[in-house]
């Protein structure tokens, strides 16, 4: 269900309702609901695509670096510092596994992380007149959900085992496995592109991000009964 163009169409028909049978309320309450859905609509596109001419449009990919940094500090911080290392090698296991590990970390940071991004970027204004960062936290269960499978899955793949196996066997020394993890995080993360982090975040929020348009429509409508009575 397409929650966006739902709310765009209750709108408009009420726009239509209201110019045809010259009901100025039921225009009104249209034409105020209408305009709160487009423009939200429009902010959510703005968040992910760049727009011409309009500024601040296009801050995932603006904020490319930003977001790079984010991740790269939270893996090397949250999962592998040198004392976690230091825990783990006193297990001594031969094939160490870091899923637990993973799923048991707060990834709440994170995702004020990424809220920090936000706000400090050109969209940050905008996002305030929404009611700022209240309005995407309902995206916050499904991000760390995916944040969790997304390093869960890095730390199965082959590369990744053959590196703490090979760091393993050469020394038991915590700071040479926290380079070696450095390292392959560093050559993952320059693998990344803007289009595919763009693509990463959108799956995640572009869901929950529709209830902004809804929101825009229920009180776009509401201001245009209040205008309408006045």
């Amino acid at each position: 269900m397409n929650k966006s163009l739902i709310t765009n169409l209750l709108a408009g028909i009420f726009v239509v309702l209201g110019f045809i049978f010259d009901q100025a309320i039921v225009l009104s309450v249209g034409l105020f609901a209408l305009s709160g859905a487009v423009t939200n609509l429009l902010a959510i596109h703005m968040l992910f695509e760049k727009v011409p001419f309009l500024y601040g449009s296009g801050v995932i990919a603006l904020k490319f670096q930003s977001f790079k940094v984010a991740i790269r500090n939270l893996i090397l911080t949250e999962f592998f510092s040198e004392q976690k290392i230091n825990s783990l090698l006193s297990k001594a296991q031969p094939n160490i596994d870091f899923e637990p590990i993973i799923n048991n970390v707060d990834l709440n940071p994170a995702f004020d992380s990424l809220l920090e991004v936000i706000e400090q970027s050109q969209f940050g204004s905008m996002l305030a007149m929404f009611g700022g960062s209240a309005a995407v936290e309902p995206m916050r269960e499904k991000f760390i959900e995916k944040m969790q499978l997304s390093l869960g899955e890095i730390s199965q793949t082959d590369d990744f085992k053959a590196l703490v196996s090979q760091t393993l066997s050469q020394s038991n020394s915590a700071e040479s496995l926290h380079n070696t993890v450095l390292k392959l995080v560093d050559e993952r993360l320059d693998e990344l592109t803007p289009k595919m982090v763009k693509e990463i975040i959108q799956t995640m929020i572009r869901e929950h991000l529709g209830w902004l348009v809804v929101w825009g429509g229920v009180f776009g409508g509401l201001f245009g009964l209040i205008a309408a009575i006045i």
